[in-house]
């Protein structure tokens, strides 16, 4: 797919510390119109903690993020209001409401009636309603979760709770949606669906940055791969510059991966992938 000129996101000189420890160390990444970005390195690499500071989790210690040519504030509301939306390592729904509902949680930086008009539920409020449940709707199609809609979200199975994580993160309309680590736990054709999902997202003009530790993921999908190591980005390029650069095959490959196909194997992920978000007090991916 062609992809446009101009960042879509630029990250310039991205450093988050913690006291002493330098989690995130001077980044550049870009991200495109039209591109599929992935994200990989160690764990401990910082991956988590950078998406954490374009998306105003954090407030970098250095550097600046700007989408669409606009400096980002470092708040997460603003941040999603702007057209970045994110999931998490760690899946974070609403696990004792519907699936439904979790989705319009998504709509609510998109919707423009106050809380007069929630409390009169004058005509605007239902008209807003109403569109609110047919885009929601509309996305539990797009991800397969449409007949699960009145279920609870913690009643669904793992692999359709990650697909619930993304359709209430696209519900809030974005032009960039930060994935992190979204086949963790999966089995093989859970991973492979969510493959295709990633290119489905990306077919609707939504550009997609993720953090994977799949490697076949990452080399089948992406267009670009930076790697971090000890928070320094090491390589960027095409999956044969990083696949074949010694740096990357030290460091965190062990050594060349064959190269992926659409019939891949079952996806391989170290034993120690499924690692908590990074705190402030304990950084760590």
């Amino acid at each position: 797919m062609s992809t446009g000129s101009t960042p879509l996101l630029d990250a310039r000189g991205v450093t988050m510390r913690f006291g002493g420890l330098t989690a995130v160390n001077d980044v550049d990444l870009t991200v495109r119109e039209g591109e599929i970005i992935g994200l990989i390195g160690p764990n401990g690499a910082g991956k988590t903690t950078f998406f954490n500071c374009l998306t105003g989790l954090y407030v970098p210690t250095e550097g600046t993020v700007s989408y669409r040519d606009r400096v980002l504030p470092p708040k997460p509301h603003l941040v999603t209001q702007a057209g970045i939306a994110r999931t998490f390592q760690n899946i974070r729904l609403f696990a004792n409401m519907t699936v439904l509902e979790n989705v319009l949680v998504g709509r609510h930086t998109r919707t423009r009636e106050g809380l007069l008009s929630a409390l009169i539920r004058g005509p605007g409020y239902r008209r807003a309603e109403a569109d609110s449940r047919e885009k929601a709707m509309a996305l539990l199609e797009f991800t397969g979760l449409a007949d699960k809609a009145d279920h609870l979200a913690r009643n669904l199975p793992y692999g359709e709770q990650r697909k619930l994580e993304i359709a209430r993160a696209m519900a809030s309309e974005p032009g960039l949606l930060l994935l992190d680590e979204p086949t963790a736990g999966m089995n093989p054709q859970e991973t492979r669906a969510a493959e295709e999902l990633v290119f489905a997202i990306r077919d609707r003009g939504i550009a997609v940055l993720v953090i994977e530790h799949d490697m076949r993921f990452i080399f089948n999908l992406c267009d670009r791969t930076a790697v971090l190591v000890q928070g320094r980005k090491i390589v960027e390029g095409d999956r044969e510059t990083v696949q074949n650069d010694e740096r990357v095959i030290t460091a965190y490959l062990g050594e060349p991966l064959e190269q992926p196909s659409t019939d891949r194997p079952a996806a391989e992920q170290p034993a120690d992938a499924h690692t908590t978000d990074a705190q402030p007090t304990e950084p760590s991916e």
